[in-house]
């Protein structure tokens, strides 16, 4: 029985550094790129897109089926990233044990 409490102990620790660390990365963020830097998406590691810049030329080209494509492109990058950077980060407290519903 000492041995299950150790256990049920620990995984409670575990858990509550995972939600710390996951509330800190909310607020991390990963940025991405797309057609050379024409555009640029900004993400936290809470998967929510905070800033997408774009560079004056591509306005300028009118290209508008180009437009939507490079900031397509550059937000589902900074999606993946943002997304494989907490995996990567809490998988440092879970000592690469894969936890269902965690990522």
């Amino acid at each position: 029985m000492k041995g299950m409490n150790e256990m049920i102990r620990q995984a409670q620790v575990m858990q509550r550094k995972m939600s710390e660390k996951q509330e800190e990365l909310k607020s991390t963020i990963v940025e991405a790129t797309s057609g050379g830097g024409m555009v640029t998406v900004k993400a936290t590691c809470g998967q929510e897109i905070t800033e997408v810049l774009i560079e004056d030329s591509v306005m300028e080209s009118g290209d508008k089926d180009m437009l939507q494509d490079l900031v397509l492109t550059a937000a589902n990058e900074a999606l993946k990233k943002s997304k494989e950077h907490m995996e990567k980060e809490l998988s440092s407290i879970t000592g690469g044990l894969n936890i269902p519903g965690m990522f």
